[in-house]
């Protein structure tokens, strides 16, 4: 699915894989694009809520949000709802866990068959997991996998996650992590947070072996096609600019205000800084902010760029070209306790655009130290004092045409591909 990290983190991958020989037969969902470069079967749901969410993203997809759209997902969704509401009453899961079913029936026809000596479970869904866990118990067939977010969610930094949560679906993660460390062969996080808690609440993954537990950053491939840094030029405005999702614990609420003492101190500011947002609606908290303070003017929403018909370039391509236009990236990491575990993905594609980022992090060393490494504007989230210097040094570099020129260290896909074969050792 185009825009989704964890789609793009798979689909990344794939031509490393392909040439080390491997062969791979993908399961998907069906509401994204069919890969024709390899056997790629997409999957129904087999639950009602999951087979809703699937349906509606196909009909879209097939025939856009219009009237044929309304007119369908309103009829199942109807059709639907008793189902649903069962289906919660009974389990109380996130919906996405039923289609671990079909993934599991076509998985164990293909391994009966011998055409599999594999099983790779991999995204932000859980149900893949699940499905990999049905087929090692059932076959006992090698199985690797890869966690993108932690199943784990823990409250505070003295929460290590060994309390069994009281809602359903968190619970079954928590089993669900217990089972990937006691039966997958190895299993890897993408931060060195997410695997030493991993590692604190699951024994066995300390010992080499089998549930080896390692970490591997994901990377990024250059987005579209990006291979160069390209100079930048200053113009009369100081343009901050944001790529990606918002929401509350997320939010440029704390960069409009921020901006209150900037303007204070510097008038003139508030003639040349624009704020810009793209990929995703404002979040409630920046609303309140701009209606608040009176930026409407300062803050520029942009929404999701898709292709363009009159130059061609797609949605990634444009976004590319916006981010090597920005003065300043800004990278908001989050308030939550699991930021510790967490690295954003957009973060991968900013290293690759040669432009200074602003990170505004929370309780995680590991990206604290690539930012320091490579060169960028740091500050802690919850540092009101913090942010409001960042952003003053930010201005008053970018007056004097000095605003920190970040080292050429992107990391690419390659690096984890190879990380992994080496880790699994690959034959």
């Amino acid at each position: 699915m185009d825009g989704r990290a964890s789609s793009q983190t798979i689909t990344d991958k794939m031509p490393y894989l392909l040439s080390e020989g491997i062969k791979p037969i993908v399961f998907s969902a069906i509401t994204g694009m069919k890969d024709q470069r390899f056997p790629h079967r997409q999957f129904l749901a087999w639950g009602p809520a999951a087979f809703r969410f699937d349906f509606r993203h196909w009909i879209a997809n097939q025939y856009g949000r219009g009237i044929i759209y309304k007119v369908l997902t309103r009829t199942v969704s109807i059709l639907l709802a008793p189902l649903i509401g069962l289906e919660k009453l009974c389990l109380g899961y996130s919906s996405q866990w039923s289609w671990a079913m079909p993934a599991f029936m076509h998985g164990l026809s293909l391994i009966k068959a011998k055409k599999v000596d594999l099983v790779f479970s991999t995204g932000g869904a859980w149900s893949a997991h699940l499905a990999g866990l049905w087929l090692k118990k059932w076959t006992g067939a090698t199985w690797i996998a890869e966690i993108h977010d932690p199943l784990v969610i823990r409250k505070d930094p003295n929460d290590q996650g060994f309390e069994k949560p009281q809602n359903r679906d968190a619970r079954f993660r928590y089993y669900l992590e217990q089972q990937l460390a006691k039966y997958a062969d190895q299993v890897w996080w993408f931060t060195d947070g997410a695997l030493h808690y991993a590692k604190i609440r699951n024994s066995n993954l300390n010992i080499s072996g089998n549930a080896h537990g390692f970490m591997v950053l994901p990377g990024a491939e250059p987005p579209g096609g990006l291979n160069a840094a390209k100079p930048h030029v200053y113009s009369d405005k100081l343009n901050l600019c944001h790529f990606g999702s918002l929401a509350n614990d997320r939010s440029l609420s704390t960069i409009l205000n921020a901006l209150v003492p900037l303007f204070q101190k510097y008038p003139q500011a508030r003639d040349q800084i624009r704020i810009h947002a793209y990929g995703a609606p404002l979040d409630d908290l920046t609303i309140e902010a701009l209606k608040y303070l009176g930026m409407s003017d300062v803050l520029l929403a942009h929404g999701r760029l898709e292709k363009d018909p009159l130059t061609g370039k797609s949605g990634r391509e444009r976004v590319v070209g916006k981010m090597q236009e920005s003065d300043v990236l800004i990278l908001l990491h989050g308030n939550d306790e699991w930021c510790a575990e967490y690295i954003p993905s957009k973060f991968y594609e900013y290293l690759w655009t040669g432009r200074p980022i602003w990170g505004i992090t929370h309780r995680n060393p590991q990206l604290d130290q690539m930012l320091q490494e490579r060169g960028a504007y740091l500050s802690l989230e919850g540092d009101k004092a913090g942010i409001s210097m960042a952003l003053e040094r930010i201005w008053l570099d970018w007056q004097a045409r000095t605003l920190i020129e970040p080292k050429w260290l992107p990391l690419g896909v390659d690096q984890a591909v190879q990380q992994i074969l080496t880790e699994i050792q690959w034959k």
